[in-house]
């Protein structure tokens, strides 16, 4: 049986949180208090503060956040490099426009 990740059946707002709290351990194992990070960031104090506690923040507040941390290696799991499936492939390829030659039969 597969595990479901943790965030499946999670609301917005925990969703949000639980980032926050993430986002708040990382600047704390780097040993930085909030104004340095806001100040770094360019970011107000108090979008900092809701950053880091799921209250609501804009998609640049993040950005410039993770940044300052050294963390923007985390947006290439939020945007992965899109790529052709194989079924994709599949799919495009050209349809066949001549037969093959016949094979001659292998002497035994």
């Amino acid at each position: 049986m597969q595990k479901q990740p943790l965030y499946i059946g999670q609301t917005p707002e925990e969703l949000l949180e639980q980032l926050g709290q993430h986002l708040r351990t990382l600047r704390l194992r780097q040993n930085l208090d909030q104004r340095m990070v806001a100040e770094g960031a360019g970011i107000s104090l108090s979008a900092l503060k809701n950053l880091e506690t799921g209250r609501g923040a804009t998609l640049t507040t993040l950005v410039k956040t993770l940044r300052v941390l050294g963390r923007l290696d985390w947006l290439d799991s939020l945007a992965p490099s899109v790529s052709i499936s194989p079924l994709q492939l599949l799919k495009s390829k050209s349809e066949r426009r001549r037969a093959s030659k016949p094979r001659k039969p292998a002497k035994a």
